[in-house]
Formats: structure tokens, C-alpha cells, sequence
């Protein structure tokens, strides 16, 4: 693990999955803070301690709204590393769409990678393969005909054996309590506009969870040959919550990663 203070520091800027929140970083924060990096942990909408309900919340671009506010409200001479794990790698995508002047890099975190080839819903709907539902998980369905939004809720037993089955259980049993219904807003994202070279002109690169049963390896490899990243790497023995089966590793690829760039103002 690096424990030494870096001479060049960061604004690590963390991006949680679908029915996630920010306290799944838990134990990656304090490693990023110790090395005298600055960390950033946001909820998106409905999601985490926000006071948003998933049933009002009917675009993916409404559910990125916390990351969009917070890069507009960065100064100009200010700019962030963003990290994104699992469905987090769209409200990157959006991020860097929106605000690519305002982003030093990009780290996609075992998470889903789209190109401006097709449309934003491309890597997700190919992930799944056909099918439409997770085992031992409660769905639900809002929204106007035709605009229709899913929304899941994954139960205890996916929880185990499919995203936590290598990380403590402690974690396991902290999901439990605070993961919420999420949606992928596939209706939606599958009428979005396709990215532009806007979100091609950001620096990305690929941490690969090598026994992730949710993302697996093969498709992580996928994503990053029909859109390559500058940097890639992997994290051994993770499962899908590589942030909690093992954070020390997450921790020393984010920082090696981190030293190929220079902040703004450094």
C-alpha cells in the first residue's frame, strides 16, 4: 500500500453504482486522504443519504445532477480525477460530455465504458445478454407510458453470492441497510444522444476486477477494445465491490494511474 504524503496532490472525485452511495467508499477515502489527497464522495439522486425518491427521478441525466452541479461549481482553475465503479462509468460519461475542461482524468472502475459509436445504452443492454431481470431481486415500474422507468432492488440473497461474495461480511451487512432502489434508465438512455469527442477528449483509463461475477472479466475486456483506454490494470481476488474486497489495491492502482497527470495549479 502507499503510505507516503504525495508531492503532487489530487482531487479525487468518487462515484458510486447503481443502488449504491457514497458509503460504499468507505475504506477507500481514508487511504486516498492519508497519502494528503483531497476526496470527494457523492451521492447521486435517490441514491445514498439523498433526499430524492426513485420514483421522481425519470432521466439519467436527472439521477447525475449531483456530479453535473459540483463540476460546474468547480472553479476554472480547478480540475478533478473522477472514479466511477459499476453503472457509476455512464454518470462519467455524462460528466465528461458535459464538463471535459473541468476533468483531469477518468478511471473506470470495473465499471461501464460507452463509445460515441452507439448509443448510451449500448454497453449495458450488450452486458445483459437478453435478459432483463437479476435473480432474488424486487422491481418496479414509474413513469408516463411510453417513458417508462425500471427501478430494482437488489435482495440480500444477489447481495452475497453475486456483488459481496468476496468482500468481509461486515460490508455485506452494511449493504444491506443502506443499498435503495436504483434504475438504469435504459428507456431513456436508449433515446440519448450518442457521446460526442467531448467525452473522447477526456484522459480514461480501466481498473479491471478479475473474479467480478456482475461485470465480468470478458466483458470488461470488451469495453475496453471497442473503446481503448490509455491506462488499464487489475486488481486480483476483488469481486464486483472491488472497493471493499480490496481496498488497499483500489488505493495504490488509483494513485499509479494518478501519476501520469498534472493537476491544475500544482
Amino acid at each position: 500500500m502507499v503510505v507516503s504524503m504525495a508531492s503532487t496532490i489530487f482531487h479525487f472525485v468518487l462515484v458510486h453504482g447503481l443502488g449504491h452511495g457514497s458509503w460504499c467508499w468507505y475504506k477507500l477515502i481514508p487511504l486516498l486522504e492519508f497519502g494528503g489527497h483531497n476526496v470527494t464522495a457523492l451521492d447521486m439522486t435517490a441514491s445514498g443519504i439523498n433526499l430524492e425518491y426513485i420514483e421522481d427521478v425519470l432521466t439519467f441525466s436527472s439521477y447525475t445532477k449531483p456530479l453535473l452541479v459540483f463540476l460546474e461549481s468547480l472553479p476554472s482553475d480547478k480540475n478533478v480525477i473522477l472514479v466511477g465503479h459499476s453503472l457509476g462509468g455512464i454518470n462519467l460519461a455524462f460528466a465528461m460530455e458535459y464538463y471535459p475542461e473541468k476533468i483531469l482524468a477518468t478511471i473506470f472502475v470495473a465499471a461501464f465504458r460507452p463509445d460515441i459509436t452507439h448509443k448510451p445504452s449500448y454497453v449495458i443492454e450488450k452486458s445483459l445478454n437478453g435478459s432483463t431481470t437479476f435473480p432474488n431481486t424486487e422491481y418496479i415500474t414509474y413513469g408516463p407510458p411510453g417513458n417508462e422507468v425500471v427501478a430494482l432492488l437488489f435482495g440480500a440473497e444477489f447481495l452475497n453470492s453475486t456483488l459481496y461474495n468476496q468482500s468481509p461480511e461486515k460490508d455485506l451487512k452494511l449493504a444491506l441497510t443502506l443499498v435503495r432502489f436504483g434504475s438504469r434508465f435504459l428507456n431513456d438512455l436508449s433515446k440519448e444522444k450518442k457521446f460526442t469527442q467531448r467525452y473522447e477528449s477526456v484522459p480514461r483509463s480501466f481498473i479491471k476486477s478479475l473474479d467480478d461475477l456482475v461485470i465480468p472479466l470478458s466483458f470488461q475486456n470488451f469495453m475496453i477494445e471497442n473503446n481503448p483506454v490509455e491506462h488499464e490494470l487489475q486488481v486480483n481476488g476483488s469481486d464486483h465491490m472491488v472497493m471493499l474486497s480490496k481496498p488497499n489495491e483500489l488505493s495504490d492502482a488509483i494513485m499509479q494511474i494518478a501519476s501520469y497527470y498534472t493537476p491544475k495549479n500544482s
